[in-house]
């Protein structure tokens, strides 16, 4: 295929590149991935310049674990940062397993890191001194100082909060050097510092990094928009499970903060100079079922994939990737390959033109460049993994991984099964994305394939893997959780 850049003429300048990353949105929580409930008109725009990918993944089903993925090319498994726990107040920085559980936990779950380390040479850091202008706006959950992204390889850092939500979405907020009028929405806010930042560097090549507090927790949004959001809800189909008006009006103003991004860009003459990327850190929370006074309707719903934000089915890690690369990406295409959150950094890299610009010896990418793709050829990549050792009674999740190849997904629950060995689940998601149909006994030979290359996953990132419980109860039950 001809590469499309070839017809464009020279640029005088380096392209921007605006990153912008929502909080706990899920797979199908934007109407162009197919919602009906929710309206999201800017992310359909920003979709109808570039790239909607069908099967991007977050290296992880939680937070913190795909942001530090993000900032290094890594895995979690690699980085040892596998749950949210960049807002704790202990420093750790070597994974392990906790003591032993509860009697009804199978499987010893690991603990986390909670801090992404200095030692990393991240993607702000290497744009940063390629002469990039560098910002970060909105949440980071990676670490409290000195582990914020002012250390990180940022110019900028607003609001400068290692929390993992944003407390409360309305000022007055609880950021000590960051003030907000009575009333004021922090989407609003950040939306309008980035679009200061942009005005600011405008004549010459910049680095904004959005990762959006939206729609992660607290539940709350504008009154006008959820009674907007509640009236549609009032004429929806009960059978859908997307009709819960604080969520319409959560993504809503995130997507209004996209808007405000891209509108800019457009006002200030640098659209066709600036890559745009649209992503979601993990999958949609559908655990809690209730939210100002909404009986019986989940925060959201990701169907037809299978589970939420923690858990190792598709609904936890499957997500929404729109890219928008001036004379790359066909307008309104899509790709069917298969990406990863690891795989930004080399990506970003290769399309800025910086592939000298690897990191430093010792760190290696875990992630390729999926360039090809937006080029509109085929991606060569083997698989991808996931690594998740954690059990959340909320969801039902226990200690696991899993490998994705082709069309073959093989999860391991580590010692889940009643004699403590691991259990396997495999799916062939190209016939059954919904992962409905088990075929782990019919294929024991697919099975050991896949599970001897989660084995080499394991061993090569040095992961801390799960065992046996010695306090395991067949006939404890757990807590509520």
């Amino acid at each position: 295929m001809i590469d499309n850049r070839t017809d464009q003429p020279p640029r005088s300048r380096p392209m921007n590149l605006v990153f912008i990353m929502a909080d706990d949105l899920g797979w199908r929580d934007t109407s162009v991935y197919g919602s009906t409930f929710y309206e999201t008109p800017n992310i359909d725009r920003l979709a109808e310049r570039g790239m909607l990918f069908t099967q991007a993944y977050a290296a992880n089903p939680l937070c913190s674990p795909t942001r530090s993925s993000v900032m290094t090319g890594l895995y979690p498994a690699r980085i040892g940062i596998t749950q949210a726990a960049g807002h704790l107040p202990e420093e750790v920085f070597r994974q392990s397993l906790r003591p032993p559980g509860p009697p009804w936990q199978r499987a010893l779950q690991a603990n986390s890191v909670t801090r992404l380390s200095l030692d990393y040479y991240t993607l702000a850091a290497a744009l940063k001194d390629a002469g990039y202008a560098t910002g970060h706006f909105g949440k980071w959950h990676l670490g409290r100082e000195p582990y914020d992204p002012l250390h990180h390889g940022f110019n900028v850092d607003l609001p400068h909060w290692y929390g993992p939500s944003p407390g409360r979405y309305f000022a007055p907020w609880s950021y000590p050097d960051f003030p907000g009028q009575a009333g004021e929405h922090v989407e609003d806010r950040m939306a309008e510092e980035a679009v200061a930042f942009m005005r600011q560097h405008r004549d010459r090549p910049f680095f904004l990094n959005y990762w959006s507090f939206s729609v992660h927790g607290p539940w709350e949004a504008k009154p006008e928009l959820v009674e907007r959001f509640r009236a549609k809800a009032a004429q929806a189909d009960p059978s859908d499970p997307q009709r819960h008006p604080v969520s319409a009006a959560m993504v809503y103003t995130l997507d209004e903060a996209v808007g405000r991004l891209t509108g800019a860009l457009d006002e200030l003459g640098l659209a066709e100079q600036t890559i745009v990327i649209f992503f979601s850190d993990n999958g949609g929370v559908t655990h809690i079922r209730e939210v100002e006074g909404v009986p019986g309707v989940p925060v959201t719903s990701n169907l037809p994939l299978r589970g939420g934000k923690a858990t190792l089915y598709e609904g936890g890690t499957r997500e929404p990737l729109v890219v928008a690369w001036p004379g790359v990406t066909p307008p309104g295409s899509r790709s069917d390959e298969i990406v990863c959150s690891i795989d930004f950094y080399p990506t970003f890299l290769d399309m800025l033109g910086l592939q000298g610009k690897q990191p430093k010896a010792g760190q290696p990418f875990d992630g390729i460049s999926f360039v090809p793709a937006l080029e509109g050829r085929p991606l060569e990549r083997d698989a991808i993994f996931c690594y998740f050792p954690h059990y959340t009674p909320a969801t039902g999740n226990v200690p696991g991984t899993y490998v994705r190849r082709g069309g073959w997904k093989l999860i391991r629950f580590f010692a889940d099964n009643a004699d403590q060995t691991d259990r396997h689940e495999l799916y062939h998601l190209d016939q059954d994305i919904g992962e409905t149909n088990d075929l782990a006994a019919q294929r024991p030979d697919k099975v050991a394939e896949l599970s001897a290359l989660i084995d080499g996953f394991l061993r090569e990132t040095g992961a801390v893997v799960p065992t046996p419980n010695p306090r395991y109860d067949p006939l404890a039950t757990p807590s509520p959780p």
